[in-house]
């Protein structure tokens, strides 16, 4: 499914792992009571679903041992069914298993602070380094980025070609081919630069070569890096966690920065490489922007498999895509039932910054089973663009000025049926009227309409399908008629 931008979607790490989990929860649903048994016979269908995530065999041991452990004699008190406690003993056992970790990069007090950044050839450790500067120019940071992987044919034309796409200086020397030396040259020169952090990106390697072993070894000598930092890619699995073992023994890493994390890989190295190497995992990426790095944060990874949503990131991602000032005016509109069709479409953009429909509504709690395996109709949001865009200023200001004439105009304009038209003002109208209704509510009151809502059918799975080349078509309308027609 191709969605906005020409980007496709692919499945997230965990969603099978997570579905797998919740067939395992579902099935101990109704029991009066947890017994040993039924506990027994849940933990080997959990270590099954671990094993085909490619988790390590002994993590996924220990992992089931331990869940087993806390969850006999667990009592299900009168507000908990028998599953639920059985989650929260897989949570904290998940939470348990890739934590606790600093997310923070510890910056000197003296600068600059000098991170080296080692990995596997195929990574992505270039333009990680790239993303992590960004990370740091965003706390106020003004970070150095120094080329000194030589092995790879224009390696250092890569690095300077994102430095300039970010605004952050690239040191290079390129009339030799000895790391150590731009290494140390760079550290020594940084404050001439009026830099305070510096980003070694070195020659990927394979833990097996000694030679270049030997050569970063000899790199982290000469600059005392106070970080050091192994990219591995996501998609190796089990490898990933042997890896790690290996250049922490030649480099004593103080974390982990897994790539390739939206891949629809299986997601094992998350869950082993804390527990195996004892080395946390600090950062993820999540795309191929420079924006897309992400701090670790095993409690939301914990509720991402579990299907709980991930609502801090999502306020996160929505706080970064959102222009605040804008917001703002849209929530007085919004309050005053004045919002119009062009507001809608700047928060539209904005939501399509935050990444695919789909990622973002499965950090939403309990939509990530409600949506199944189920195909977000991402490209209908670009045809809802193309309607307003074929409407004129008056009509995007006050949609109830568009009557049959109007629609038909727009229609043609957009390419779509004049119907669509009219489902899109109709909707827009009353959503409209809901956020203003809405937006005099205390919180009491909002929470329990948000629970009407949801016990109408949004969170059980009842999603209005598309119907291809219909812009808004609900099925349960077409029941409706042939109930009458009977």
């Amino acid at each position: 499914m191709t969605g906005f931008g020409g980007s496709r979607y692919t499945p997230g790490m965990f969603d099978a792992l997570s579905q797998k989990l919740s067939d395992v929860f579902r099935s101990v649903r109704g029991r009066g009571r947890i017994t040993e048994s039924n506990v027994r016979d849940a933990m080997r269908d959990i270590r099954t679903a671990l094993l085909e995530a490619d988790v390590n065999v002994q993590v996924a041991r220990t992992f089931c041992d331990q869940c087993l452990e806390k969850a006999l004699g667990q009592k299900v008190i009168e507000t908990l069914r028998p599953e639920q406690v059985l989650v929260k003993v897989v949570f904290d056992e998940l939470v348990g298993f890739m934590g606790p970790i600093e997310t923070r990069i510890p910056f000197v007090s003296q600068p600059p602070t000098i991170i080296l950044m080692a990995g596997l050839q195929g990574s992505g450790k270039t333009t990680t380094c790239a993303k992590l500067a960004r990370y740091c120019m965003l706390r106020g940071k003004k970070p150095l980025l120094v080329a000194a992987d030589l092995k790879r044919p224009a390696a250092v034309d890569q690095l300077e070609v994102l430095g300039q796409q970010l605004s952050i200086p690239v040191f290079a020397e390129r009339d030799h081919q000895n790391p150590v030396r731009v290494c140390k040259a760079a550290v020594r020169d940084c404050r001439k630069l009026d830099r305070d952090v510096v980003i070694l990106d070195t020659a990927g390697r394979l833990a097996i070569d000694d030679e270049l072993m030997t050569e970063i070894s000899q790199v982290a000598q000469s600059t005392q890096p106070h970080q050091i930092y192994l990219v591995l890619d996501a998609m190796t699995g089990q490898d990933a966690v042997s890896t790690a073992k290996h250049f922490d023994e030649r480099l004593e890493l103080d974390g982990v920065i897994l790539t390739k994390f939206d891949s629809d890989t299986r997601g094992g190295a998350a869950l082993s490489v804390k527990h195996v190497t004892g080395k946390p995992i600090k950062f993820i990426g999540v795309g191929e922007k420079l924006d897309a790095l992400e701090e670790f944060h095993p409690e939301r990874i914990a509720q991402r498999i579990l299907g709980m949503g991930d609502v801090v990131s999502l306020v996160e991602k929505a706080h970064q895509a959102m222009d605040a000032e804008a917001a703002a005016k849209a929530q007085e509109k919004m309050a005053k039932g004045t919002l119009g069709l062009d507001d809608f479409l700047t928060q539209l953009e904005s939501f399509r910054k935050m990444g695919p429909m789909k990622q973002i509504l499965k950090m939403i709690p309990g939509m990530s089973q409600a949506m199944g395996e189920m195909d977000m109709p991402e490209e209908e949001l670009n045809r809802v663009k193309g309607i307003i865009h074929s409407m004129t200023p008056r009509e995007r200001a006050d949609p109830d000025v568009i009557e049959a004439s109007r629609r038909r105009r727009i229609a043609r304009g957009a390419g779509v049926e004049p119907q669509d038209v009219s489902g899109l003002v109709k909707q827009f109208t009353q959503m409209r009227g809901m956020m203003k209704m809405m937006a005099g509510m205390g919180m009491g009151q909002r929470l329990k309409m948000t629970q009407q809502l949801a016990q109408g059918g949004m969170l059980e799975g009842n999603i209005p399908k598309v119907k291809k080349g219909s812009t808004f078509y609900d099925p349960r309308k077409r029941d409706k008629k042939k109930r009458r027609r009977r």
